[in-house]
């Protein structure tokens, strides 16, 4: 089975079981009274497994999104950083930064 099938199938898994925690918790606390409805209800069981079915998709659908942006290779840290510029200024070196914008006055300025 090809890797990527297999992160698939694991992560709908994991949010077949997250939907399961999340349905019992909505049901052991209650929430708007759910307990009571699903209890009550002629198409209660219906009710309790459409609620599985639709957090499993929403819960798998997360799941997998961040376990698929992890498999990214990280990225190479960039060079210089707190130590070289310590480094510049114990050497008496000033360490130029550039500036990352303009500012309002020199932008009208300059137009």
């Amino acid at each position: 089975m090809p890797k990527l099938v297999r992160l698939y199938l694991f992560n709908i898994a994991i949010g077949f079981v997250l939907a399961l925690l999340f349905t019992a918790l909505l049901l052991m606390l209650n929430v708007a009274n759910l307990r009571h409805l699903t209890a009550n209800v002629a198409g209660g069981s219906l009710a309790i497994f459409l609620l599985v079915a639709f957090n499993t998709i929403v819960f798998a659908s997360v799941q997998f999104a961040i376990a698929v942006m992890r498999l990214a290779a990280p990225e190479p840290p960039k060079p210089g950083g707190l130590r070289e510029r310590a480094s510049l200024r114990l050497r008496g070196v000033a360490a130029l930064l550039p500036a990352a914008a303009r500012s309002p006055a020199r932008r009208a300025r300059d137009l």
